[in-house]
């Protein structure tokens, strides 16, 4: 990383409850219409929702942008844990 990408600050920007554009995005782990989790480089974030679609994503530049009801965003402290854990209780989950 050079120095711009580091010293431009993280932004979140959420419109109406109805758009939302980050950057700082570094990897999206799953998505679907009603949940995106995604790994910023602030910690894991988890975006949740009816209808939702990203309409934008450039990992290059860390920029993601999507749309439809958001009805909750959530940041971890914890690098990926959260995610992984969330993960494994819907495995869980299946094979009961």
């Amino acid at each position: 990383m050079d120095n711009r990408e580091s010293a431009t600050p993280y932004q979140l920007t959420l419109t109406n409850r109805e758009f939302l554009q980050t950057n700082g995005v570094i990897e999206v782990e799953s998505f679907d219409e009603h949940e995106i989790l995604a790994v910023t480089k602030l910690g894991p974030l988890v975006i949740k929702g009816q209808g939702l679609h990203i309409i934008q994503l450039n990992l290059e530049d860390g920029k993601m942008s999507l749309e439809g009801e958001i009805n909750s965003i959530q940041y971890s402290n914890t690098k990926k844990g959260k995610m992984k854990d969330k993960s494994k209780g819907i495995m869980e989950r299946l094979f009961k």
